[in-house]
């Protein structure tokens, strides 16, 4: 099932083809370009574009809270890792800084982090990331941020695609390519075996 929706192109994310000035950018530079623009969210691709995102509408909001206090719940009786929300960026071993909807890190690579580099924008790529589509959202651009999650190291993506009712899955395979599933309109997605014993019942997002 699909659903038709309009764009408002005020919402639109901006991308600035700024290339090697922003390739060089430190980490404490981009952190300051984020703390500037608390109500924007801003990303760096791996080939120096900038991307800005305008904030969320309310809908997204609210389904991104309800997603953060089920899997925070799991993250606490779990107790093996850690877990971020949408404020988090993380530099990516491609030089990326993402910044997912949600992320998850084993407590061992988290702990392997200098505590600078945990007060900073972590040197990391989660085990773990989801995203949520938003109106305004690029379907194919998503799928592109989520391969490359998992091109970068994390084992697990989930994208939520709640006007089309899919989610899509994003493994590993044995030989290191990028395994890409679509679920069709779903009751529950299971996270074993990398998040043992979570499971996301979709009808809160739907």
């Amino acid at each position: 099932m699909s659903t038709t929706h309009t764009t408002d192109a005020s919402l639109l994310p901006l991308v600035l083809h700024l290339g090697p000035a922003f390739k060089r950018m430190t980490d404490r530079e981009f952190s300051e370009l984020c703390s500037l623009n608390r109500d924007l969210r801003i990303e760096l691709t791996a080939d120096g574009d900038l991307i800005i995102t305008p904030p969320t509408g309310g809908e997204t909001g609210r389904r991104n809270f309800d997603l953060t206090a089920v899997f925070g719940a799991w993250v606490e009786r779990d107790g093996t890792g850690v877990g971020f929300d949408s404020s988090t960026a993380f530099t990516l071993p491609n030089g990326a800084k993402r910044s997912p909807d949600l992320a998850w890190a084993s407590r061992s690579r988290w702990d392997a982090l200098s505590e600078d580099e945990r007060e900073e924008i972590p040197p990391l790529c989660p085990d773990f990331v989801l995203e949520l589509r938003s109106r305004n959202d690029s379907p194919a651009r998503l799928r592109a941020k989520m391969r490359e999650y998992i091109a970068n190291g994390s084992r697990l993506g989930w994208l939520i695609d709640r006007f089309n009712r899919q989610v899509w899955v994003y493994t590993k395979t044995a030989d290191g390519a990028c395994d890409e599933r679509c679920l069709d309109d779903p009751a529950t997605v299971a996270g074993d075996p990398v998040l043992p014993g979570f499971t996301l019942e979709l009808a809160r997002i739907w």
